[in-house]
């Protein structure tokens, strides 16, 4: 055995490992799409989302042990699809295992794609019926196609990782889904005749969440578009696009949405990442650093119009941008195949348009990009029309209101134990000792209201006084302190929402202009009784006085008693060394 024998053999088993670990990346990738959904939806669905993800994965397995697999790499017949059979569990002496896991990653990915465009509004039971569909039909028998050595293969059609057979695939069946399924309640304003008068926006409960999501997915995507290469220089080329590609995307988007809504979009930048990678899926083995640079800034600039044109073009309600990630982006990279391909990327053959290659493949990536989105379409739309006349595929009006979380999942929140916490924001607790020049007096500032109650027979023969502060979040830790020092320890904090006569401000989300009306501020409630209200006033407004209109406002109550539940103690005795 030469030397190049013993290095051939060592070469090969690494790829195997590494064929595996690139699998094993594809499967995080579940976590990263169940933290970008649930961050860019409302809290109230989090735990629906959560378990969706969770199912669309074991319930794709299932499918893909029982049909999916040999669909899509069993024998071919005809260019169409694999002939089904039971390799897994009859001949399992002799059964590809890797390839069983790695097919079955990226049958996993497509269908959780459509999930996100369709949060937060749908069966619970649908979700797993048409996951199950995607699973075990519609994706095995494309794919074939396209890695199966169906009809697409012979015919010379090139998607390296998936920006076709999932991306698209998945965006497709999000798109149908999510039009067939209809808008979230709210998110369109209609006049008497149903026209649409005004997009609304419905911002995301987390978005550090979805940004971890992100780059959850972005590590993923090494093994996504990786996983299948075959030597170190193709490897090493690949991951160098799948860099470049969704960083220069984030930057374009990042410009243009500044130029074009006044500041750049942090969720709409964490989609513009996503549409980079979608984009470089499919090309990501056969272009160059230029290729992939040009394919990114595409897809940053994609991504905003594809989330514009579906909030007021077409009207379709997609919370986490699937549509424009996915589907649009898939059809680009696919396309960009014919377009930027070169021979100079480690073992291409292939050559793009623009680099001096025709037009043929650009026209045999056309031809499979539509008979892959036909095939797609097609399928999902008969499954989604079956799935709503049989079992129903939307919820109810209430259960949406409610949420997700309680009505399908009997789950009060996914936030049981969230309550306001110190140190919000890392605000300093001491206080400013800087003014602007134009600074309001104290009194607009922290305006004071007093508000008295006639006297019952139940009064307490000791006047106590109730205040209730309302201030900006970042000042509770001040407030405290001060609080502290004049003796007072018991205190109610709850977090609240509203606004003064400004009314907010106006500001945008994704593009779509929110009245930012309520504002989250603290409500803290005070009784005293042994201590001068007048002290814990002036306290409290020089704890939250910064010198701008709405750092607080205050209001004073006449109490008539304050009854103690544990010990019947009533008036001052109550609030002795109690406990909240």
């Amino acid at each position: 055995m030469t030397a190049n024998d013993v290095m051939a053999i060592v070469s090969e088993n690494v790829f195997s490992v590494w064929f595996l670990i690139g699998a094993a990346l594809v499967f995080w990738m579940q976590a990263g799409f169940a933290m970008v959904e649930a961050g860019f939806t409302r809290a109230k669905n989090a735990g629906n989302i959560l378990m969706k993800n969770l199912m669309d994965f074991c319930i794709g397995t299932v499918m893909f042990i029982l049909i999916g697999y040999s669909l899509l790499l069993g024998e071919d017949f005809m260019g169409f699809l694999g002939k089904p059979g039971f390799d897994v569990i009859t001949n399992y002496a002799n059964f590809d295992f890797s390839g069983f896991v790695f097919n079955l990653v990226f049958c996993a990915t497509t269908a959780t794609i459509v999930s996100g465009a369709m949060a937060e509004r749908t069966k619970f039971l649908s979700y797993c019926v048409y996951s199950a569909v995607i699973s075990a039909f519609i994706y095995p028998i494309e794919a074939h196609w396209i890695w199966g050595g169906g009809w697409l293969a012979q015919m010379g059609f090139h998607d390296f990782a998936g920006s076709c057979a999932i991306h698209m695939v998945g965006g497709t069946c999000a798109l149908i889904g999510a039009k067939i399924l209809g808008p979230r309640i709210g998110k369109f304003s209609t006049d008497r005749n149903g026209k649409v008068t005004k997009v609304n926006a419905i911002p995301g409960h987390n978005l550090p969440i979805g940004a971890l999501g992100c780059f959850i997915l972005w590590l993923g995507w090494y093994g996504f578009n990786g996983a299948a290469a075959t030597t170190v220089p193709q490897l090493g080329s690949i991951f160098l696009t799948t860099t470049v590609a969704p960083a220069v995307a984030t930057v374009v988007c990042m410009i243009f949405t500044w130029v074009k809504y006044g500041a750049p979009d942090v969720s709409m930048c964490l989609n513009a990442s996503l549409a980079g990678l979608v984009a470089i899926t499919a090309p990501c083995d056969v272009t160059d650093c230029v290729g992939a640079a040009v394919i990114g800034a595409v897809a940053g600039v994609l991504v905003v119009f594809g989330v514009w044109l579906l909030d007021y073009k077409l009207h379709v309600d997609d919370p986490v941008g699937a549509v424009a990630v996915h589907f649009m982006n898939g059809i680009w990279g696919t396309i960009a195949v014919g377009l930027f391909a070169t021979n100079t990327a480690p073992e291409s053959g292939l050559v793009g348009l623009f680099y001096g290659g025709g037009f043929k493949l650009l026209g045999i990536q056309l031809v499979g990009l539509i008979s892959v989105m036909a095939w797609a379409a097609i399928t999902i739309t008969i499954s989604f029309f079956v799935i709503k006349a049989v079992i129903g595929l939307r919820v109810e009006e209430e259960e949406e209101i409610l949420g997700l979380d309680i009505t399908e999942h009997d789950l009060a929140s996914a936030y049981a134990d969230f309550a306001l916490a110190s140190n919000i924001n890392n605000f300093s607790s001491g206080i400013s000792a800087e003014l602007p020049e134009n600074a309001v007096p104290v009194d607009d500032a922290v305006p004071v209201q007093v508000r008295t109650a006639a006297p019952t027979a139940t009064d307490s023969d000791v006047p106590l006084t109730k205040i209730t502060i309302y201030a900006k979040q970042s000042r509770f830790d001040a407030l405290n302190e001060a609080m502290t020092k004049i003796g007072i320890t018991g205190m109610t904090v709850t977090n609240v929402l509203g606004c003064g006569v400004q009314h907010g401000r106006v500001s945008k989300y994704r593009g779509v202009e929110m009245d930012m009306n309520l504002i989250p501020k603290i409500q803290v409630d005070i009784v005293v009784a042994k201590t001068d209200p007048q002290k814990v006033i002036d306290a409290a407004k020089k704890a939250l006085y910064t010198g701008h209109a709405g750092d607080g406002k205050i209001f004073v109550y006449n109490v008539s008693n304050a009854i103690r539940i544990s010990s019947g103690a009533e008036g001052t005795e109550a609030l002795e060394n109690y406990y909240w």
